[in-house]
């Protein structure tokens, strides 16, 4: 039996040329329609998968401010996106930060007033009043951008009153200050934040007092009112005393949570605070003691004819003459040296004599100084409230129910919270513990479902097309197997060798009109030879196939022998 190889063709094109050429207008459209479609599907996956998410550069920036950095977005090419009526400049997510650092060296945005760079160019021959009035005016618009830096302020703004220094202290006045804010929809500052914001602008002028700092947010409140508390307590203060009872509760809950649970238990503490400052100075006296002594003598020798007597009326009458016991010389005749010398003991002997003596004793006392400064913020007292849940009975069901703690047990709890809290009864502390059910609590919200989580929409969003564009080639390449089957059945019809499978003898015309049916034939009907009972074979099986088609082929062949 002869059979017929083909060989392989030297041109890769011939073959997928020659398909195209077999197809039909149809087919061609179709096919051409579907590549279409999956490289416009192939296109549309890589462009969604690379879309840049947008992000929010400024936001509630002033007209000037928005001018000047889209004017500078343009000449950065930088692409942007204008949102929320204006207020919001979006930018592509990975070039935010590199553009605000770009933005920032050109000195973007300079907010709603005017900072320190108002200083920078100051011209020649300026005034002292030009320069004192942008002085302040940089003053004030560095306090409005410091301020604006908080979270719940949209803009600030900030009015100095400096009055000019005088020389004499009676006329000299005190710098006072007023600050307007407008806050973020739905944002409320607290007495804390308010007393930072006061703070903030007395620090940063000179001589200015907390007390003459005005804070008013947009609506007219007065918030350094709010600020001040009626008993008096500062908001430092008032943090201090949340701080504490704060301490207290968690050491309460920290002990009783093996026991009843974390759900078990609720504890409130109120905690009464010392915040007076007290200095206390005293002074001790002890004993005294010679600390010191000094004493002074002083004595003269003289002769022993000095007046005496009894006071009366000799005493007062003059004495008598007075004769000398010896010569001394005249005033012709002067003594010389060596009588001056033998006769100066005599002399002496009749000079008068006097003695005195003196003496200081010095004394200390012995004294203790003690100073006694008192800490702030000491604790007066404490009260503390327990509320214990009841503990569930033994088994389940609408017939179990909760039972209270015993005495015993609440008396033991008791004693454990007043050791946690340093319990003194001297200072008037007070501990309550109770055992009450608890109401049911709120069901807790349901976690999402499973659908709805992101990284399920961001799978889908990243996979679903190329998903569908895989589908598409599928299907697109089973439709060209099905045409090239096709052009395979139609190239069988063709002239060929007599004989051979596919040639124009009876078999092989019965074989290619099978084909070309889209029937398929029996494998023993196949691997049958080239004989009649092959074509009978064929013939058959053609006709249960298609009776219609087999009915046409007759009518077909009598028309011929005709």
């Amino acid at each position: 039996m002869a059979t017929r190889t083909d060989a392989p063709s030297a041109n890769p094109l011939q073959a997928p040329l020659a398909l195209w050429r077999r197809l039909s207008i149809n087919q061609r459209m179709g096919l051409l329609a579907g590549m279409a479609a999956l490289v416009a599907l192939l296109v549309v996956s890589l462009m969604w998968g690379r879309v840049q998410g947008y992000q929010v550069l400024y936001a509630n920036l002033s007209q000037a401010d928005d001018g000047a950095v889209l004017a500078q977005l343009q000449k950065l090419n930088v692409p942007y996106r204008i949102a929320d009526g204006g207020n919001v400049i979006e930018v592509p997510t990975d070039q935010v930060y590199v553009t605000r650092m770009k933005l920032a060296a050109q000195g973007l945005p300079k907010g709603a007033g005017v900072g320190f760079e108002v200083l920078d160019h100051e011209p020649m021959g300026t005034s002292q009043f030009i320069e004192h009035v942008n002085y302040q005016r940089a003053l004030e618009g560095s306090l409005a951008r410091t301020i604006e830096s908080l979270s719940a302020v949209q803009s600030a703004i900030v009015h100095l009153a400096i009055p000019k220094p005088s020389v004499f202290l009676d006329q000299e006045q005190k710098p006072s200050a007023s600050v307007l804010l407008k806050l973020y929809p739905g944002h409320v500052l607290g007495a804390a934040q308010v007393a930072g914001i006061v703070h903030l602008v007395a620090s940063g002028v000179a001589g200015l007092d907390d007390k003459a700092v005005t804070v008013v947010d947009q609506d007219g409140n007065l918030l350094t009112a709010v600020a001040q508390s009626s008993s008096g307590i500062e908001p430092g203060q008032l943090a201090y005393r949340n701080a504490v009872e704060q301490q207290y509760r968690r050491q309460i809950e920290s002990i009783l949570s093996p026991l009843v649970g974390s759900n078990g238990v609720r504890v409130a503490v109120s905690a009464d605070l010392d915040f007076g400052k007290t200095e206390t100075s005293s002074v001790i006296y002890g004993q005294s003691h010679l600390l010191s002594r000094q004493a002074q003598t002083r004595n003269s020798t003289g002769g022993a004819g000095l007046p005496a007597g009894v006071p009366g009326a000799l005493t007062n009458q003059p004495p008598g003459g007075v004769t000398a016991p010896f010569t001394v010389g005249s005033a012709s005749q002067p003594l010389t040296p060596k009588e001056f010398q033998q006769v100066a003991p005599a002399l002496r002997s009749l000079a008068p004599t006097a003695a005195s003596s003196s003496a200081t004793n010095n004394y200390d006392v012995d004294q203790t100084v003690s100073h006694t400064q008192q800490p702030v913020g000491t604790v007066r007292r404490v009260s503390v409230a327990v509320l214990i849940n009841d503990r569930p009975a033994a088994g389940s069901g609408a017939a179990a129910k909760a039972h209270p703690l015993s005495p015993a047990q609440i008396a033991q709890i008791k004693q454990l919270v007043e050791d946690a809290i340093g319990y003194d009864a001297k200072r008037g502390d007070q501990v309550s513990v109770a055992s009450m059910p608890f109401g049911q609590a709120a069901a807790a919200p349901s976690p999402a479902p499973w659908w709805r989580s992101a990284w399920l929409w961001n799978l889908l969003r990243q996979g679903v097309p190329y998903l569908l564009a895989l589908i598409l080639g599928l299907l697109i390449y089973r439709a060209v197997r099905r045409l090239g089957a096709v052009a395979a059945s139609a190239a069988a019809n063709e002239p060929g060798e007599p004989g051979e499978a596919g040639g124009p003898g009876p078999g092989g015309a019965r074989m290619a009109g099978a084909a070309a049916g889209g029937g398929e034939l029996a494998p023993d009907v196949v691997q049958l030879n080239n004989t009649f009972e092959n074509d009978a074979a064929v013939s058959r099986e053609l006709v249960k196939q298609d009776p219609r088609r087999a009915a046409q082929v007759v009518k077909e062949w009598l028309a011929d022998g005709q």
